[in-house]
């Protein structure tokens, strides 16, 4: 077990009940500190953690699996459940990827959503909260210089996640993450493409730099008008994403026609025979 699986789980301090274990796990997960497919120790390390008995322990994982929660994989340990993913149902998530219409008003939805999450961190961000997104744009500022698009990427994801932490609404939190399941599957759009225009990875830095130094200074207004102002050049960039693609699409269509097969003919008038006059 791993220093940080020590103080991850405290003792149960009252009856040592089932019921107790169950709300502590409940509740890690709730906050957002345990995640889908996050493993917990193992059994006899986790007992010894929580302080009670393995047969509680196990009453406890047990209920849990019960509730969708957790999930056991025989001789593979317990993992959290993909509780996320479930926000949006498989045919929900199927039915939005198949229309284009779900991707502006996937953003629209996240324009407010995001303002309002930045607006909050700003309020209640801790100092571990500012680090952690110090941290995540330190990381972006250096996959950027060393042009590495996926880890970028990577870090856009994981930025917007920790504004979702540091604004303390759990609510916001799960809903957050599962927009941004969506989008890390590629499920609404293409977000290479997006960072393949030109001059738009120094401007979706720029932009993440902005709405972390706001929420450092404690700024909810400059934040929320930050983070709507980056979904706004997302907005913008994906409607050119997708009119480049058609075009391409048609473009492509053209050359086939044109070198692929033979001219199409025009409808031409039959001649008029002059001895008919």
């Amino acid at each position: 077990m791993s220093d940080s699986d020590e103080t991850l789980f405290s003792g149960v301090t009252h009856s040592r009940t089932a019921d107790e274990v169950v709300q502590q796990i409940e509740l890690l997960i709730l906050d957002g500190v345990l995640r889908d497919g996050d493993r917990l120790p193992g059994e006899r390390d986790l007992a010894q953690s929580l302080d009670v008995s393995r047969p509680i322990l196990r009453e406890a994982l047990k209920e849990l699996e019960t509730r969708g929660l957790l999930v056991s994989h025989h001789g593979g340990g317990t993992f959290v459940a993909d509780i996320i993913g479930q926000v949006f149902s498989k045919p929900v998530t199927e039915l939005i990827s198949r229309h284009a219409r779900a991707t502006r008003d996937y953003l629209e939805y996240r324009r407010e959503l995001e303002g309002l999450t930045a607006e909050l961190a700003a309020q209640r961000a801790t100092e571990t909260d500012k680090a952690l997104l110090a941290r995540i744009v330190g990381d972006m500022r250096l996959a950027h210089e060393s042009a590495e698009p996926e880890a970028e990427l990577a870090a856009d994801v994981e930025f917007h996640n920790a504004i979702g932490e540091a604004a303390h609404n759990i609510i916001l939190l799960h809903t957050m993450r599962a927009c941004y399941r969506l989008l890390s599957e590629g499920i609404l759009f293409n977000r290479k493409a997006v960072f393949s225009l030109p001059s738009a990875r120094e401007r979706l830095l720029e932009q993440h730099v902005a709405i972390q130094e706001a929420i450092r200074d404690g700024d909810p207004v400059a934040a929320k008008q930050a983070a709507q102002a980056h979904i706004d050049f997302v907005m913008q960039a994906a409607a050119e994403c997708a009119r480049s693609d058609e075009w391409g699409r048609v473009s492509k269509l053209r050359l086939l026609r044109r070198e692929g097969t033979q001219p199409a003919t025009r409808a031409t008038r039959p001649s008029r025979d002059p001895a008919s006059d």
